[in-house]
C-alpha cells in the first residue's frame, strides 16, 4: 500500500520554508522538516508551522550536521511512521511545485523506483555551480557504467522508503551535500530502476545557498572517489543490469 509524504532538510531557511510548507498543504499529505540545526529565527518559524498546521511534523537535530544527516535521519523516521515515499523538496523555493503531480503519479506507477527531477535550469544558475554538475555527471557514468542517470544532483524526488532505508543501514552514505549522489548511485547498484522527470529549477534572486565551494566540493571529490573503486568489483553486475532492471522508455 503506498502512503506519501513529503520530506524537507531545512538550515536557517526561515524567510522561505513557510511559503514551501503552504504550497504542499493541499496535496494532502504529511510534511516532514528535518531541521538540521537551524537557527532561532527559524526555529521559531517552524514551531509556528508545525502548531498552525497538523500536517507538519518537525524532527530537529541537536547541531548542524549537513544535509545527508538530516536526509537519512528525515527517512528513518519516515519509514518508522509508516510511509512507504517521501518527496523530498528543497526549503528555498528552487524547485517547482506544479511537477509535484506528476512525481506522485510515476511513483505510483512506478514503486519500487526512485523517481528525480531531471533539471531544467534557466540563466539563473550560477556558472561555477553548472560546471560543477558537468564533472558530477560525467563521474556518475563511469560509477555505473550507464548513460541512465540524466542527474544525480537535484534533491528533487520521491524515495521508496524501504530500499533506501535498506541503503542507508548498509552504508555509510555522505553527510553533506555529497548524499544526493551518493544514496541514488548505491540505489542503482542495487538494481533500484531510476526513472525521471523534466522539471524547473531556479536560483531565487538574494537566494541563500548553504552549499560550500571548498568543503562540499572536496566532499564530492571524495565521494567519487569511494563510488569508483566500489564500482570496480561491481562490473559484472552492472554490465548484466539491463537484462535484471526494466526501465521506461
Amino acid at each position: 500500500m503506498i502512503n506519501n509524504c513529503f520530506i524537507i532538510p531545512i538550515y536557517n531557511h526561515h524567510d522561505t520554508i513557510a511559503h514551501t510548507v503552504r504550497q504542499l498543504l493541499p496535496f494532502g499529505y504529511a510534511i516532514i522538516i528535518a531541521d538540521d540545526g537551524s537557527n532561532a529565527e527559524t526555529k521559531q518559524v517552524l514551531a509556528e508551522l508545525a502548531k498552525q498546521y497538523s500536517q507538519v511534523d518537525i524532527i530537529t537535530l541537536a547541531q548542524n550536521s549537513g544535509k545527508g544527516v538530516a536526509m537519512c535521519t528525515a527517512l528513518q523516521y519516515a519509514y518508522q511512521q509508516g510511509f512507504s515515499h517521501g518527496l523530498q523538496i528543497d526549503a528555498d523555493g528552487q524547485h517547482d511545485v506544479n511537477d509535484v503531480p506528476l512525481f506522485w503519479q510515476k511513483a505510483a506507477q512506478h514503486p519500487e523506483a526512485l523517481i528525480s527531477g531531471a533539471p531544467i535550469y534557466d540563466n539563473s544558475m550560477p556558472l561555477g555551480r553548472k560546471i560543477g554538475r558537468e564533472i558530477t555527471h560525467f563521474w556518475v557514468r563511469i560509477e555505473t557504467l550507464s548513460l541512465q542517470i540524466k542527474d544525480s544532483m537535484l534533491g528533487f524526488r520521491v524515495y521508496p522508503l524501504r530500499s533506501s532505508n535498506q541503503i542507508i543501514q548498509r552504508y555509510a552514505i555522505g553527510q553533506r551535500m555529497d548524499f544526493d549522489t551518493d544514496i541514488m548511485v548505491r540505489l542503482f547498484w542495487h538494481d533500484v530502476a531510476v526513472l525521471f522527470i523534466a522539471t524547473k529549477v531556479i536560483y531565487p534572486q538574494g537566494g541563500r545557498s548553504n552549499f560550500k565551494m571548498l568543503r562540499d566540493n572536496w566532499l564530492i571529490s571524495k565521494m567519487h572517489t569511494r563510488l569508483f573503486f566500489g564500482m570496480l568489483w561491481r562490473i559484472p553486475k552492472l554490465l548484466t543490469r539491463k537484462r535484471r532492471v526494466k526501465y521506461e522508455a
